[in-house]
């Protein structure tokens, strides 16, 4: 597991050091209950392997609980819940993509819960179809596109309304 992560983080290091020049989106992929997501690069921060998650009473469904991230509370996502499934089961490919999420002037690093990260795509802009408005099995809302690659479509999530931020920040421990 350990050796997965360290070479999605490398991934996500180069690609964000990397220019996007040309029309090109760097995207991560994961797996979620069985579908392939993406988020763009450029709100990951990083890869985690899942563990030491705290679970806090009262919060919806989708909150997992908060991790201890180098000394700040970060609250950890339980994505297939967000997405209306049944809770991710930890496996040993389970990992906690740390994403920053921004809603105006309002900065918030979140733990999102996924069954396994896939690879760091490079997809053109013309691969990226507008989200559909029916057929999807999630909230269209949380979709902000449809990235071809490989003569399949992966579901790219729009990452501030997925993980809204006011829901969210009530819970930032400063």
């Amino acid at each position: 597991m350990t050796q997965l992560v360290e070479q999605a983080a490398a991934a996500i290091a180069a690609a964000r050091s990397g220019s996007e020049g040309g029309g090109n989106r760097k995207m991560l992929t994961f797996s979620v209950g069985g579908e392939v997501y993406a988020l763009g690069i450029a709100c990951i921060k990083e890869i985690i392997e899942y563990g030491g998650v705290t679970r806090i009473p009262m919060v919806p469904d989708f909150i997992r609980g908060v991790i201890n991230l180098r000394g700040a509370v970060v609250p950890v996502v339980d994505l297939a819940a967000r997405l209306g499934r049944p809770s991710s089961e930890v496996g040993r490919r389970t990992c906690i993509v740390i994403v920053e999420v921004q809603s105006g002037d309002d900065r918030l690093d979140v733990g999102v819960v996924v069954d396994a990260v896939n690879e760091v795509l490079d997809v053109a802009d013309s691969d990226v179809e507008p989200a559909p408005s029916f057929g999807a099995n999630i909230r269209t809302d949380f979709i902000a596109g449809m990235a071809r690659d490989k003569g399949r479509f992966i579901i790219v999530l729009h990452e501030s309304r997925v993980l809204a931020v006011d829901e969210l920040a009530a819970m930032q421990v400063h």
